[in-house]
């Protein structure tokens, strides 16, 4: 029997293309490779950040992570890339979704700074109250309870908080560059002092000028390339002046110094399994106990929220409501991700906002993470190799995507007051705050205490009245800790 017309002219799919869904959601195998890589050099520092902030302080029992006098960075840094690597995969393979998972930033300070300090904490305790915490928020997943949360908020606040997002990963870019710094009289400033007087700013303005020219000329694969170039002259710019870090040289490299010292290097696993969650409950107590797994909880649970919307908006993955495909399995990966962080000593692992940089390169489909995931593998052998990649080189993906993402601001009805001033608020505390979950929370409070003032209080969700009230706890955590001692 001859084929019909519609069928012969259907092109053939392979196994690939199918089980990712690539040619559906209107993409390629070339362009979610690409997206991949993207997302990888964008967020690939943490893989030399965790180790640095997880290693800030010994804990108040006076050892590091492993249990050492001395902080062990290559144990620390090759099971961050473990952990991310294999958590990225899960989220490429289970819910099909262009978003990558590593070790939360602010979440490993809070471990290092606030749960590792307390009186008789070790890391190995610190992390069991993180474990705990993922354990809690994967149950909420399993009952339900986050993903009705999530679909609860508005659409329109939901857009607010993928633009605050946009602005938030822009201004990470730019003071990851040096671009702009603290200052004496102002909070910030342009470069070091007031001008854009160091090679390493000057690589970054570069990396981000290719970026947007390759961009406006529709060019495929331009935040990877823009990223190739910039490194490429950053190394140049390395071995002819000698920079070095910005620890030992103000006009030198924020973080990774981009030489190469060798292509391999034996991963040290010996950090995964430190944590104790008898020893949580030994030294905290019940009530601080709760405290410090809310806490990390309540930032876990709506970063998360904001970075799927927001990935989700670039990449036109979003439904009608603003809600991602497979929403329950992105979550419950996200939930395994926080205990797998905390099994693995290198704090909780949550959804990663770069990858808005490989999704605005194309990426689409899970594919795009089992790239990104790969390559964290590998990097548990090829450490040098990552590190030549500088903050100046990979940051100017994050601008540009953050520009991409400030465009669907013009979906919010700014002359209803109802919306616009939570969505205002929203978009403004994340940069201005440094925290997606300060946006959020005061996005829901703001729009609560709205609908309530002008008698429309029934029209607000049920899930909206919790969260906000979980916010306001959230906000008012210090003096809570301050009266129950």
């Amino acid at each position: 029997m001859p084929k019909s017309a519609s069928s012969a002219q259907a092109p053939a799919r392979g196994p690939i293309d199918r089980f990712f869904k690539i040619t559906e959601r209107g993409s390629t195998i070339g362009q979610e490779i690409r997206g991949g890589l993207v997302t990888f050099f964008a967020m690939s520092y943490i893989i030399v950040l965790n180790p640095l902030i997880l290693s800030g302080l010994p804990s108040s029992a006076g050892t590091f992570i492993g249990g050492g006098a001395e902080a062990n960075l290559g144990g620390v840094a090759a099971a961050t890339a473990l952990i991310a690597g294999l958590m990225t995969i899960a989220m490429g393979l289970v819910a099909n979704y262009p978003m990558a998972i590593a070790a939360g930033l602010g979440l490993n300070a809070v471990v290092t700074f606030t749960v590792a300090q307390l009186p008789g904490m070790s890391f190995a305790d610190a992390m069991g109250v993180v474990v705990l915490e993922g354990v809690v928020i994967l149950i909420l997943v399993l009952t339900g309870f986050r993903e009705a949360v999530f679909k609860a908020v508005p659409a329109q606040l939901k857009t607010a908080i993928s633009v605050g997002i946009g602005l938030f990963i822009a201004l990470i870019g730019l003071v990851d560059a040096r671009f702009v710094t603290p200052a004496s009289g102002t909070p910030l400033q342009l470069g070091a002092s007031g001008t854009l007087g160091t090679w390493p700013v000057f690589v970054f303005v570069v990396g981000l000028l290719v970026a947007i020219v390759l961009m406006v000329r529709k060019v495929r694969g331009a935040l990877l390339i823009a990223i190739i170039v910039a490194t490429v002259l950053a190394v140049v710019v390395e071995s002819i002046g000698h920079l070095g870090n910005v620890a030992d040289n103000p006009g030198g490299w924020n973080l990774n110094v981009p030489k190469f010292d060798g292509l391999f290097q034996l991963p040290d696993f010996s950090v995964l399994g430190q944590f104790s969650i008898v020893g949580a409950f030994k030294h905290l107590g019940l009530l601080t106990l709760v405290l410090m797994v809310f806490s990390l909880l309540l930032a876990d649970f709506f970063d998360t929220m904001g970075t799927m919307v927001a990935i989700g908006a670039e990449g036109g993955l979003l439904d009608k409501q603003g809600n991602p495909p497979k929403t329950k399995q992105i979550l419950i990966v996200d939930s395994v991700a926080a205990i797998a962080g905390g099994a693995g000593g290198v704090s909780s692992n949550t959804a990663y906002i770069e990858s808005a940089a490989g999704v605005g390169d194309g990426a689409r489909t899970g594919l795009a993470n089992i790239v990104t995931g790969a390559l964290f593998l590998l990097a548990t052998f090829l450490s040098p190799l990552v590190n030549v990649v500088p903050y100046e080189a990979a940051t100017p993906a994050l601008v540009v995507v953050g520009f991409l993402m400030m465009m669907q601001v013009s979906g919010i009805a700014w002359k209803n007051y109802e919306i616009s001033i939570p969505a205002f608020l929203t978009i403004i505390l994340m940069p201005f705050a440094y925290s997606i979950t300060a946006g959020i929370g005061a996005g829901f409070v703001s729009f609560v205490v709205i609908k309530v003032a002008v008698g429309k209080a029934k029209q607000v969700h049920p899930l909206m009245w919790v969260a906000s009230v979980l916010f306001v706890i959230y906000f008012a955590l210090e003096p809570i800790r301050s009266i129950f001692g």
